[in-house]
C-alpha cells in the first residue's frame, strides 16, 4: 500500500492516484492539499522518526501494524503506522466520476448482504455519519459475507477480526470540514453517490 525503500526504515508519502482537483465539487483541492500533504505526510513522517533503530525498521507498514496494535508502549508507533495505511486506503477508495452501481459480480454480493444495493448505501452512510469523534466507516469482508464495520481514530479491521477492507470512508473532520462543515451525512452521501472506487472494491474481494 505504501513505496517502501527495501531494507531501509523509511516509508514515502505516496502520490494520489488522481489529479488534486478530480473529486471536485465533493472534495475540493483545497481539503487534498491539506488532507494529503500536511496530514497523511505528517503520519509518514513520524512513523519514520519512531521506528527508526528499532526492530521495526525495514518491516512492511502491515506487519508493523500487526505487531504494535493493541500495545500500551506501542501506540504512537500504531496509530502513525496505521493513519499511513488508513489515508492510503482511502485516496485508493476514491476516483473521478465514481459512485454509481458497483460491478456485477460485487453488485450480486451487496444485494445478498444487504438487501439492495439503495440498503447498503444507506447502511454504509450512517456507519460514516454515527462514527463517534473521528474515525473510519468500512466495506469488508468477513469469510465470504459482506459486512460494514467503523473504527474508531487509527484503528483498522484486519488487526484483531480477521477482516478484509475493500473500501473506506475517512470521517475525521479534516477529511471534509473544509467542503462541509458540520454536515458529516452530506459529506458521507456524496462520496459514496460520486467517488466510490468500485474497481478498486472488486480488485480487493479478489
Amino acid at each position: 500500500m505504501v513505496d517502501e525503500k527495501k531494507n531501509s526504515a523509511i516509508f514515502t508519502l505516496p502520490e494520489l492516484p488522481f489529479a488534486d482537483d478530480a473529486l471536485e465539487p465533493v472534495i475540493s483541492a483545497k481539503t487534498l492539499s491539506f488532507h494529503h500533504g500536511k496530514h497523511h505526510k505528517a503520519y509518514v513522517d513520524n512513523l519514520n522518526k519512531l521506528i527508526e533503530g528499532t526492530d521495526l525498521a525495514g518491516k512492511s507498514l502491515e506487519d508493523i501494524i500487526k505487531a504494535t496494535a493493541g500495545k500500551q508502549d506501542k501506540a504512537g508507533i500504531f496509530n502513525n503506522a496505521a493513519q499511513v495505511w488508513n489515508h492510503t486506503f482511502y485516496w485508493n477508495s476514491l476516483k473521478k466520476d465514481g459512485g454509481g452501481e458497483p460491478p456485477a459480480e460485487l453488485k450480486k454480493k451487496i444485494d445478498g448482504a444487504f438487501g439492495s444495493f439503495d440498503n447498503f448505501k444507506k447502511e454504509f452512510a450512517n456507519a460514516a455519519v454515527t462514527q463517534f469523534g473521528s474515525g473510519w466507516a468500512w466495506l469488508v469482508t468477513d469469510g465470504t459475507a459482506l459486512r460494514i464495520v467503523k473504527t474508531g481514530n487509527a484503528e483498522v479491521p484486519f488487526t484483531d477480526t480477521g477482516l478484509k477492507p475493500l473500501l473506506t470512508i475517512d470521517v475525521w473532520e479534516h477529511a471534509y470540514y473544509l467542503d462541509f462543515q458540520n454536515r458529516r451525512p452530506d459529506y458521507a452521501n456524496a462520496v459514496i453517490d460520486k467517488l466510490l472506487n468500485w474497481d478498486f472494491a472488486l480488485k480487493n474481494l479478489g
